[in-house]
């Protein structure tokens, strides 16, 4: 019997030792998980905020893209009206030449009536006008600042037909305009001051002929005319002296 209490205390202390060592290694292993599940806790935490910060950048970077394309969109319009506007000037300005004079002969019936049209003008002279180019221009100016305008007119004429590439020619065109503008034959006018535009477009007396139509027009009672060959005069010779007297004039329209 002693014996047998004596193993029975043995089996009894080896099964608490046992036990002592079970109930460590299940702590170790508790406290280890805990941690592991603490770790998993704060990444998921660090997963979510980095997912939430994510989302939130995509619909900051959606929201600016959506900005972008309206603010595109909108500048594309913008551009397509505009574009739209200086096709619609320029066609006005280039089919502009053609128009006046159409308007103009429609208005005075200017093909079936020129030849009822009397010119107001002083009795022509009888000055004989010289043969040589710069004599011919010089005579000519003479008359027209006299006011002898057939003479002036029959001379320039004359200078153009005789000499069409003389340096005098555009300006010989150009008085003959003012001959008509200042015998208020404005009609007749603008379409002498219209050949100066359209046979030397590269002439020193362009701009005042824009500028001479614009008045003649403006005689005639046609403001929308006047306005807008003054405004291409502004546009193409913004640095000249005509441009000048145009801007001012068209702040009175």
């Amino acid at each position: 019997m002693h014996e047998d209490v004596v193993m029975l205390e043995n089996r009894i202390s080896l099964l608490y030792h046992r036990n002592a060592k079970s109930e460590k290694y299940n702590k170790e292993l508790k406290s280890r998980l805990e941690e592991k599940e603490q770790t998993v806790k704060n990444q998921s935490a660090e997963l979510h905020a980095m997912h939430d910060q994510l989302k939130a950048e995509i619909q900051l970077i959606s929201g600016r893209i959506d900005e972008t394309d309206y603010i595109l969109k909108q500048k594309l319009s913008d551009s397509d009206k505009i574009t739209e506007n200086r096709l619609e000037k320029i066609e006005g300005i280039a089919g502009l030449n053609k128009n006046r004079i159409t308007r103009i002969e429609q208005y005075l019936n200017f093909e079936s009536d020129k030849n009822d049209l009397k010119i107001k003008s002083k009795p022509q002279s009888r000055q004989e006008l010289p043969e040589s180019e710069n004599e011919l221009y010089t005579v000519s100016k003479q008359a027209f600042d006299a006011g002898d305008f057939e003479t002036a007119r029959k001379g320039f004429k004359n200078l153009i037909n005789k000499f069409p590439n003389s340096a005098h020619a555009d300006n010989a065109q150009f008085w003959i305009g003012e001959i008509y503008y200042s015998e208020k034959w404005y009609e007749k006018a603008i379409l002498e001051y219209q050949n100066v535009i359209e046979k030397y477009p590269k002439g020193n007396k362009v701009p005042a002929s824009l500028l001479k139509q614009g008045f003649a027009f403006l005689k005639l009672g046609d403001k929308a005319n006047a306005r807008l060959i003054l405004k291409e005069l502004v546009k193409k010779y913004s640095k000249s002296t005509e441009a000048k007297i145009a801007t001012t004039k068209l702040k009175k329209l």
